[in-house]
């Protein structure tokens, strides 16, 4: 069996990704940030592509890819953890293949979900929500309330970064779950606008609850 990944967003950031990626380093799992480890790199300017070959060339089979998330439901909270199942991604075009094998079939790998699932109930936490559809948006800006309202009639979380990593990981053979924590509420889905500073200090506070789950969890996936 290959290493596992855990690929760290931007609720992961700075010395809370930092105590993420000890903990993972604890457990033989590689961490990689997303954003990148130097300087922050908006979302639509992430190479998701070189990215994932670096996890293939340094012996990875798998990734847990933790996202930071608007909920497009005001019952799934902040604080919520979610599992998702599927994901609307209609602008994305990333690939890391040239060629008609670029043509497959995307998707959460369903068996893999399963363990991470699993591990994470047995680690003691509270099991995170299992299924949910993802919408990425191209980001780096928020979205409008209209445009909440249309994703909100299809979807329960809303991104920058999940879909496109899941579809390259897939065509290089990476299995890919992802754990997705609910940071705030999409813009027009709480009663208060949704401002930066509130979803910073969200962050700060889901961090550690996802810095302590991780570290229960993943002696079951690592191994």
């Amino acid at each position: 069996m290959g290493r596992l990944a855990v690929i760290l967003g931007s609720n992961a950031l700075g010395a809370r990704g930092e105590q993420i990626a000890a903990a993972a380093d604890r457990h033989g799992a590689i961490a990689l940030q997303r954003h990148g480890s130097e300087r922050y790199l908006l979302p639509h300017l992430i190479d998701h592509a070189a990215n994932l070959r670096s996890l293939v060339e340094a012996g990875c089979d798998r990734v847990l890819a933790v996202s930071s998330v608007g909920s497009l439901d005001a019952e799934l909270g902040i604080g919520t953890v979610v599992c998702p199942d599927d994901f609307i991604a209609l602008q994305v075009t990333v690939s890391a293949l040239e060629d008609v094998t670029a043509h497959a079939l995307p998707g959460f790998d369903r068996d893999w979900r399963e363990e991470v699932l699993a591990a994470w109930g047995a680690g003691g936490g509270e099991p995170p929500r299992d299924g949910g559809v993802y919408w990425q948006t191209s980001g780096p800006r928020f979205e409008t309330p209209a445009e909440i309202r249309l994703m909100a009639a299809h979807a329960d979380l809303v991104g920058m970064t999940v879909a496109s990593e899941c579809i390259v990981a897939g065509e290089l053979g990476l299995r890919y779950a992802a754990i997705c924590m609910v940071d705030n509420l999409a813009n027009g889905i709480g009663a208060r606008p949704l401002s930066t500073e509130d979803l910073e200090r969200e962050r700060e506070t889901n961090a550690v609850r996802l810095r302590d789950a991780l570290d229960a969890t993943l002696p079951g996936l690592a191994g």
